[in-house]
């Protein structure tokens, strides 16, 4: 029996030079038809999407955002998560940020033969934001192609991130689109063709012989849907040759198989709220939980190792900002709460004016890494002198109980709009979405990152929000949630970009590009 873990980190930024350029028809493989030994991956049933493979209802975007495979889109993230192209050749936003325009390559053609245009891309981004329940795209007045290979995004308002909203929206053909029917048999121009769906069982990839870029080094893919259990007994079995699996089944061993970990901005972390009558009001105790918690002890204890301490909903992105990491300093923490007058009661449990230092930590019932990371959570609350129990609850109920109690969320996507998402101020509640919790002045610098006239230049303003948003305390972050396959030696896996939250699709970003030993 063998067991030999693997860690794909992000690649250093020396390394990244050659990604930069997107996916141009310089170099690559190009076997023969047939040559390449067929792949079985394993997804969790949850990855197989409901409405099929249509961009315009949420293929490669939503929650758990991918490469969308079957489709081109304009740009794509590099490994370092900045910007590069697929299908545009150049991008320019307007000087006051109201207008991008695109040019896109002239050799791209669906799969049908029929040539890609500007218009295409002009009917996609119309359609997504007509028919889709899952991309936002209120930003966007319209999309216009002003000649074959240019088109021209006007926007309702600024919004310097549109890149990343590019890199996930695949381009469907305006000549071939049937919402009723595309979506289970997709016309795209993309590295892969959808050879075959059995829904609720597998799909298989072929790859696209009139494709633009290199071609695929995996020449078929097949992807099968399995609960965790049936995923391991597939790799026992010999049946697949990459599958998901999860911190639970880490220190197993299978003959011919190896265990990899990739890095990911998958974060569990809790809100703390901001409400009269709760602990959580003060800052001094917000900030005393946040020095308290001792996060390599909860990957130790809950993830069996298997994953990083989180301090943000974006660490180890290019719009990350150091300033939201705080030492583990559990003396400190009780320094601080005994400083501002919360002491010990005669059972150990702080108070301050009559208000008992307690707390109920909601997690989703049914998921067992939030509830491990509750309990323990829970465990070292109690050091400091904090009662928390923990309570499992229905999504149905889960957002209602965050506005008056901690919950544990998973968050975690390529593209600063996560961070807007979280702590903006909504119009109608005067407070944060998921959490009691406002701030002026990181609103300011939130509304100044979105109206930025560039992509580069915005960075700096989502690290300052950041910055200001360290200082309240609202959310405490508790750990990046390592993705974990079963992966058979004698194939070779290109070198991951840092994974979003969600454990799916995001691994097969570069499957062109795997091989066999």
């Amino acid at each position: 029996m063998k067991r030999r873990t693997l860690r794909l980190l992000a690649l250093p930024l020396s390394l990244l030079l050659l990604a930069s350029c997107g996916r141009g028809n310089e170099g690559g493989f190009s076997p023969e038809p047939g040559t390449s030994k067929p792949l079985t991956i394993v997804m969790p049933t949850t990855s197989e999407p409901e409405a099929g493979f249509d961009p315009a209802f949420g293929w490669g975007a939503g929650e758990h955002v991918h490469e969308p495979l079957i489709q081109s889109t304009l740009t794509v993230t590099n490994p370092d998560l900045t910007i590069g192209y697929d299908l545009a050749t150049s991008m320019e936003a307007g000087g006051d940020g109201l207008t991008w325009t695109v040019t896109i390559r002239d050799d791209v053609k669906f799969t049908d033969g029929e040539a890609l245009t500007a218009e295409d891309v002009a009917f996609t981004y119309n359609t997504v934001k007509a028919s889709s329940s899952v991309n936002d795209f209120t930003m966007l007045d319209f999309a216009e192609a002003v000649d074959e290979l240019t088109v021209v995004f006007h926007m309702k308002t600024p919004f310097s991130i549109w890149p990343y909203t590019m890199a996930v929206t695949g381009i469907l053909p305006e000549h071939a689109y049937d919402p009723a029917s595309y979506g289970s048999n997709p016309i795209g121009s993309g590295r892969y063709k959808l050879k075959q769906w059995d829904r609720g069982q597998q799909v298989i990839l072929e790859y696209n012989p009139d494709y633009y870029g290199p071609q695929p080094r995996m020449e078929r893919v097949a992807i099968l849907f399995m609960e965790e259990d049936a995923a391991f007994l597939a790799v026992q079995a010999g049946q697949a040759d990459l599958a998901y699996t999860s911190a639970a089944y880490s220190d197993q061993s299978v003959e011919g198989f190896s265990l990899l970990s990739v890095s990911t901005v998958d974060n569990r972390g809790i809100n703390l709220p901001v409400v009269h009558g709760l602990p959580t009001r003060e800052l001094p105790f917000r900030e005393a939980i946040n020095m308290g918690i001792d996060r390599q002890r909860m990957i130790d204890n809950v993830l069996n190792g298997y994953g990083a301490p989180a301090y943000s909903v974006c660490d180890g992105l290019p719009w990350y900002s150091p300033a939201s990491e705080v030492n583990y300093d559990p003396e400190g923490a009780k320094a601080l709460l005994d400083e501002w007058g919360w002491l010990p009661g005669p059972d150990g449990v702080r108070s301050k004016g009559g208000v008992r230092a307690s707390l109920t930590i909601h997690y989703t019932a049914g998921d067992s890494v939030r509830q491990g990371l509750a309990a323990e959570l829970a465990n070292q609350l109690g050091e400091l002198g904090i009662e928390a129990d923990i309570k499992g609850v229905g999504w149905d109920t889960a957002y209602t109980d965050a506005l008056s109690n901690p919950l544990v969320w998973g968050w975690g996507a390529h593209t600063p709009m996560e961070l807007y998402n979280i702590y903006h101020t909504g119009p109608e509640t005067d407070t944060a979405r998921y959490s009691p919790y406002s701030c002026e002045a990181a609103d300011s610098l939130l509304d100044q990152a979105l109206a930025c006239p560039g992509l580069e230049e915005s960075y700096a303003l989502w690290q300052q929000a950041q910055e200001e948003i360290a200082g309240d305390v609202p959310w405490v972050w508790l750990v990046n949630v390592d993705h974990l396959y079963w992966v058979r030696d004698s194939l070779q896996v290109a070198q991951q970009k840092i994974h979003p939250h969600g454990h799916g699709w995001s691994i097969v970003n570069n499957v062109d590009q795997w091989s066999w030993e």
